[in-house]
Order: C-alpha cells, then sequence, then structure tokens
C-alpha cells in the first residue's frame, strides 16, 4: 500500500490523527465536496471534505467512466490546467465522487455530461481499488465503480474539466503509455496494468 494511504476500520470512523471526520452514523447533509469513505467491502464508515481525504489519503468510493466507439478507439480526455491534480495529465473519459446518498451509476452519467458534453448507456464492469501519490501532497485511494461505455457522436467538453480530447487505437494507445508514461494519469495506467485487456476487449453485451 502507498504510504499516504490510510485504513479505516470497522466502526463508521476513518484512522486519522487530527482533523474533522464526519462519523457514518451523523445524518447532517453532506456538502458538495464532501466524499463518501468506505471499507474495502465499499460499505460507507464515514464522511470527509474533499481536499481531507486526499491529504490524507483515506479510502474513499469513486467512479470511472471508459468510453469506446464502434471502431474499438478509446476516448481519452487531457485535464484542464486549473484540476486541483493531474493537470494537463491525459485519463479516461471521465472520474468523480458520488456524493453521499447519490447512486454511482447516476453519478458517473451526470459527471460524463458535465465533462465531456454528452451521454451514452453505461455498463458497470467492475470495483477496482488503487492508491497513488498525485503530487502536491495529495493521494488517491479509491475503490472505484468502473462503467464501460459506447458512443459514436460529437464530444464537447467542459474547458473547466477537460482541455482536449482523443479517440486512441488500442495498440497505439498502449505504445504511447509505454513510452511517455509521464503523460498519463497515475489511475489510467494502473487500469491498463491491471485490466487493460478487458478495456480493449469489451463491447456491449460481452
Amino acid at each position: 500500500m502507498n504510504a499516504g494511504c490510510s485504513r479505516t476500520d470497522g466502526e463508521g470512523i476513518a484512522i486519522v490523527n487530527t482533523g474533522k471526520v464526519v462519523l457514518a452514523e451523523e445524518k447532517d447533509a453532506a456538502a458538495p465536496q464532501t466524499m463518501v469513505l468506505v471499507d474495502a467491502a465499499d460499505q460507507q464508515i464515514g464522511l470527509c471534505e474533499k481536499l481531507e481525504t486526499h491529504r490524507r489519503g483515506l479510502l474513499h468510493r469513486a467512479f470511472s467512466v471508459i468510453v469506446k466507439n464502434a471502431a474499438g478507439q478509446i476516448l481519452l480526455q487531457q485535464r484542464a490546467a486549473g484540476k486541483y491534480h493531474s493537470p494537463g495529465l491525459w485519463a479516461n473519459a471521465c472520474c468523480g465522487h458520488p456524493g453521499a446518498g447519490e447512486d454511482v451509476g447516476e453519478a458517473a452519467r451526470r459527471r460524463l455530461g458535465e465533462e465531456m458534453g454528452f451521454a451514452c448507456d453505461l455498463y458497470p464492469v467492475r470495483q477496482h481499488s488503487y492508491c497513488a501519490d498525485v503530487g502536491g501532497g495529495l493521494t488517491e485511494n479509491e475503490l472505484v465503480h468502473v462503467f464501460f461505455g459506447r458512443f459514436n457522436g460529437p464530444v464537447l467538453p467542459n474547458p473547466d474539466e477537460a482541455a482536449d480530447y482523443h479517440w486512441w487505437a488500442p495498440d497505439a494507445l498502449l505504445a504511447d503509455v509505454a513510452a511517455a508514461p509521464g503523460r498519463y494519469s497515475a489511475w489510467f495506467r494502473d487500469y491498463l496494468h491491471h485490466f487493460g485487456k478487458e478495456i480493449i476487449a469489451w463491447t456491449p453485451g460481452s
């Protein structure tokens, strides 16, 4: 495990040394930038403010959307320069965090529209955990709900979220990641390492 990652216990509270962590038992509405803290089984155990979650490397719920077109190309976005971490790096179509009480699939569909300006059917395919130093004293420690989708229409990225986008043929993408891994986000490289073959092979109904 990454040295920046924090464990969580089974009693509804994150194991941390200082600062405010909201217990799962507290029913107050979460702020817009509140992360859902989870255990290894994706059971909610608490809530914590977004940046504090990432400063401490607390395990939290997330989603990630991978979109392909009919030609089998994979859609990547270049993260906008103003993003709070990993600015300018290339990653999958979109990713994010559901709010407290928000359905993960609904959050993924919402975020895809907000970031990339389109909607498509999304298929839940797996859960995946990773932990990575993303710079600036921040650590991503996520239990990710991974969704795949197919889309063949126009992509209209929100410039506050994505500076650019590109459809990559799988072989060309893998070659570029191998040649210049620093151009890509830590999580996307992790996905390719752990289930890249599944990404490349996937089609709706597979």
